[in-house]
């Protein structure tokens, strides 16, 4: 039985973080972890595509709370403000 008003809570296995200023002469990246481990910096939403799959993690709707969380900003922030 479900309860009504009490929120679905996501708890997806990509988690992407907000934005990191790049290193001199190289573009910002987002730290990717994929079930609670740190695995890589993303500088795209391909570089997070990529790197899902590469662990086994296809995503097809970069919306769904389910399979992916973006902290700090959603899929089309990747500059520092």
């Amino acid at each position: 039985m479900t309860e009504q008003g009490v929120p679905h809570i996501a708890h997806p296995r990509v988690l992407v973080h907000g934005v990191c200023p790049g290193r001199p002469g190289e573009p910002p990246f987002r730290i990717m972890e994929i079930d609670g481990q740190v695995v890589g910096e993303a500088r795209t939403v391909t570089d997070v595509l990529e790197t899902a799959a590469s662990y086994g993690i296809p995503i097809h709707d970069l919306d769904d709370p389910d399979a992916i969380r973006w902290v700090g900003g959603g899929k089309y922030t990747w500059t520092v403000h």
